[in-house]
């Protein structure tokens, strides 16, 4: 059974202190208006920061939606850089202050500009091991998730947002040109009128795979929304992966194949054997492992379709594509061996 979404507006969710609140918005503006290096280190430092405890997370989120809430040229323009101890203590002052609005009123209601600015709907989405789930969007857009998938989901009056932390997922977006949607990662981002496509992250990279319309990526170095251009555009039958180094050379990809883990299929394109492993690991209760002893099996490649409720017929055919053992399974699960 899937699990059911969670929303994360509550009227009586805990709050978060205003000190907390006050820090994240710091790094927000310096992600937003510093130098390129500077907006490297606060974003580098949010995350960091974001990810030690829940209470700041609950912070960091806060703290996001008064800075989509702010006019331009008021909080925005004096937060991005380092100041004197007497600008940091007015800065403290006007944070504080707008976190106080913030968190005060529950970020519900409070009109006027700020109400346009605010969410208009967000919702966590999260599937577990051998999980998948759809979820209908407000605007008619839809999202699939794979299994072990996370993100989150968050809709202002300009702008659709989603942002993918760890597994796979599939959208189908629906045609709005003046609100765009974009599909966020660690490693870059992708922005859409009206398209179906998936988004992964796994093995320390993101990767797109287009199966209807046209999509432009942006690499993580080149990311900001205000940025020129993007980094390369897909068309319908092309995928890109995108890591640490940049934003790849497009390739070719069978639309049909696009998600086919919704109609139960994993296919492998001359895919490497970790990747393939990982994948099927997303649906396996007994997981596959690849010996540690054997570092050439990081080097061979799969190819071929395979039913998500048959691996027994993968494992089978492993051997007989390449140079490997299928070994026993046992308490902690089936260990792969190169053959020789």
């Amino acid at each position: 059974m899937a699990p059911k979404p969670v929303p994360l507006f509550d009227r009586e969710e805990r709050r978060a202190p205003r000190q907390l609140v006050e820090h994240a918005l710091i790094l927000i503006g310096r992600i937003h208006h510093g130098d390129a290096a500077a907006a490297q280190r606060a974003e580098l430092a949010l995350q960091t920061w974001r990810e030690s405890s829940s209470e700041h997370a609950e912070a960091a989120l806060t703290a996001q939606r008064i800075w989509n809430a702010t006019e331009p040229g008021a909080l925005r323009s004096q937060i991005a850089k380092p100041a004197s101890a007497a600008q940091r203590q007015r800065l403290r002052r006007r944070a504080l202050g707008l976190a106080g609005v913030g968190v005060g009123l529950g970020l519900l209601g409070v009109g006027g500009r700020w109400a346009w600015r605010l969410p208009v709907y967000e919702i966590a989405l999260r599937t577990g091991r051998a999980q998948r789930m759809t979820q209908a969007l407000p605007d008619g857009s839809s999202v699939d998730l794979s299994a072990r998938t996370a993100a989150q989901v968050t809709f202002l009056r300009a702008r659709r947002t989603v942002r993918l932390t760890e597994g796979e997922a599939r959208f189908s977006v629906a045609s709005d040109a003046e609100r765009p949607f974009w599909v966020e990662t660690d490693w870059g981002r992708v922005r859409v009128v009206g398209t179906v496509f998936t988004v992964s992250t796994r093995e320390a990279r993101m990767r797109v795979e287009v199966a209807e319309g046209r999509v432009a990526v942006w690499g993580a170095e080149n990311g900001q929304a205000a940025d020129p251009a993007p980094s390369v555009f897909l068309e319908a039958g092309q995928a890109a992966d995108i890591d640490g180094r940049g934003v790849g050379s497009p390739r070719p990809v069978d639309p049909g194949e696009v998600g086919g883990w919704r109609q139960g299929w994993l296919f492998f394109r001359d895919t490497p054997l970790p990747e393939v492993v990982s994948r099927w690991n997303d649906y396996l209760s007994r997981p596959l492992r690849l010996s540690p002893r054997d570092a050439a099996l990081r080097e061979m490649r799969v190819t071929g379709s395979y039913l998500l409720k048959d691996p027994q017929s993968f494992l089978d055919s492993l051997a007989h594509m390449l140079p490997v053992r299928v070994m026993p399974a046992d308490e902690q699960g089936i260990e792969i061996r190169a053959r020789g």
